[in-house]
């Protein structure tokens, strides 16, 4: 056993990994709906693995975490500065208002409870589950002047009341939001229904289900049909056709032809005759409802042999961005090209006609590469799948903001930045948001941002577990484990406080008031809890600004803490 520890210390890359695996491992682990999640299991295994005494060089975790604040603010830039016009300015404000009362909540909490400022900064990372200030606020302590054995004894207090905190401000979040938070509504029936009509007013009226729209369960479907009804005694156009059904307000197109026996693709000359074969493009639930007319369905493999295009697109063209779904549908550009799913900041949109679209929203299209490459390029860029990184962008972007962030000023003899942590968030935001505006280079694949969220902010707690382990137990004997229960209280308070401003002050619907209480707070299990008991995605419409904007406001705000405790 002895030899054992000893690898495990003269190697510090063994413990690492070793944390990351079994830290997500248990973080995958499910008791009817509470799950410990990444984070808090990986620093609570650093922690335990950390008892053996393990030496970590400080600049690993520093690598990783600039990793993780560029790729949040990268992928959350669109969204970030879209807030700033519109309504979106009204939800911007209340993240910054909801990021102040979870501060302030804190604050709070410390001054009654008498807690330093190292067990106040670690209570606020994990009650309001603002991860990612551990390593802002980590940093900005390193650079204050004080002794360094209370320096030290700070940043060794943090993770361990971060991780004493985190567990509740995590599964509590989601838990009180889609349970309690109706209830404060006026119930869940009450607000069922509420999300109910928003939904039936996104919708135009015309239809139950836009026709362009695809459910996750409902594939587009390509099918042969044989031209046998008595229309077809004329012979008729390919415009012939699809205007027919664009007049029964469907969308069915005409992708491909066997004419007397040969297969040929649609062109404005070709006519159809009766017997021929048709292969139509469209959702499977409107060519049921079509079958009556379209006539017998036939199994011709060689006339179904060619490709068709599910590509995701994002919107980035300024005739694009503020129009409805109902109006993109009946661009002339939209010939042949279906959406199948609409996604902002990774998060699915209900598909109806009044949605408003955005610069940044990510609409999957299907059809023909003809038709779709038509429509992608008015809609903005194709998001092709592929492996390549521009390291060029990643690497001189997070230079760049660490850079800019060690910059600082020096007020009555105090210097003040934004220190590299922050820097590299704002190089990710702004760098996103450029990416977003001309798409012709930084690229970067959705996988590999996933790489770096994850990873990043699992690193960096797995070495703050690892280090600060030796001293666990001893910090959690100092604080007491009453602070568990304060930080439940700080957790719930600042919920019950945000939920009141958002849906009385600042007037939101109940669901939007949800999302945006759960997005103030980067509550990612809180949104998906929110809509599982809302059967509804509308709460998404009020979680995409606010947590784009939280993933600044809330790491920022931590600095109110460590400046007033």
């Amino acid at each position: 056993m002895d030899s054992i520890l000893d690898i495990l210390r003269n190697n510090a890359v063994i413990p690492i990994f070793l944390t990351i695996g079994l830290g997500f491992w248990l973080g995958r682990l499910k008791y009817k709906s509470f799950a410990l999640g990444s984070v808090a299991s990986t620093l609570l295994v650093g922690v335990l693995i950390g008892q053996i005494g393990i030496e970590i060089p400080q600049i690993v975790k520093n690598i990783f975490f600039m990793l993780f604040l560029f790729s949040i603010g990268y992928s959350v830039g669109p969204q970030f500065f879209r807030a700033f016009k519109g309504q979106g300015l009204k939800q911007l404000a209340f993240a910054v208002i909801g990021a102040l009362v979870c501060a302030g909540t804190v604050i709070l909490a410390a001054k009654i409870m008498g807690y330093d400022t190292g067990v106040a900064v670690g209570m606020f990372a994990g009650s309001q589950t603002a991860s990612a200030s551990l390593g802002v606020t980590s940093e900005t302590i390193r650079g204050l002047a004080m002794s360094p054995e209370l320096k030290e004894h700070m940043l060794e207090i943090i993770p361990t009341c971060y991780a004493v905190t985190y567990v509740f401000g995590t599964i509590g979040s989601a838990w009180f939001l889609s349970n309690i938070g109706p209830m404060l509504l006026g119930g869940i029936k009450k607000v069922k229904a509420e999300t109910q009509a928003i939904e039936k007013a996104l919708d135009d009226g015309s239809e139950k289900i836009a026709p362009g729209m695809v459910w996750v369960d409902t594939p587009v479907a390509f099918r042969v049909y044989q031209a046998d009804c008595d229309w077809f005694d004329t012979p008729r156009s390919i415009a012939d056709v699809e205007k027919y059904f664009a007049d029964k307000d469907q969308r069915i197109f005409v992708e491909r032809l066997r004419l007397r026996g040969k297969i040929v693709d649609p062109e404005s000359k070709v006519r159809i005759r009766k017997g021929d074969l048709m292969v139509l493009s469209g959702r499977s639930e409107v060519l049921v409802e079509e079958s009556q007319f379209l006539g017998k369905e036939i199994v011709d493999h060689e006339l179904l042999n060619f490709g068709a295009e599910n590509l995701p697109v994002t919107v980035a063209t300024s005739q694009v961005d503020g129009m409805t779904f109902g109006q993109l549908r009946q661009q002339p550009f939209m010939k042949g090209a279906l959406v199948s799913k609409i996604t902002r900041n990774n998060m699915s949109l209900p598909g109806k006609n009044n949605l408003v679209l955005e610069r940044g929203d990510v609409l999957t299209l299907c059809g023909s590469p003809r038709n779709v490459s038509i429509a992608a390029k008015a809609i903005g860029y194709e998001d092709r799948q592929t492996v390549t990184t521009d390291m060029v962008l990643l690497g001189l972007g997070i230079a760049l903001g660490c850079f800019v962030g060690a910059l600082a000023i020096h007020i009555g003899g105090v210097p003040v930045s934004l220190s590299t942590s922050g820097g590299a968030l704002l190089s990710g935001l702004f760098f996103g948001w450029l990416r977003n505006r001309r798409p012709t280079f930084g690229h970067i694949p959705d996988s590999v941002v996933w790489i770096f969220d994850n990873l990043g902010l699992n690193m960096f707690i797995a070495v703050v577990g690892l280090s600060s382990g030796a001293t666990f137990i001893s910090g959690l004997k100092e604080v007491g484990f009453a602070l568990f229960f304060v930080g439940i209280a700080a957790t719930l308070i600042a919920l019950t406080i945000n939920i009141f401003i958002a849906r009385k002050i600042f007037k939101f619907s109940a669901p939007e008031t949800l999302g945006c209480v759960a997005g103030a707070r980067c509550g990612v299990a809180s949104i998906g809890a929110i809509q599982d008991a809302l059967e509804s995605t509308v709460p998404v419409i009020g979680y995409t600004v606010t947590y784009a904007a939280a993933n600044l406001i809330l790491v920022f705000s931590s600095l109110l803490v460590l400046a007033f405790v």
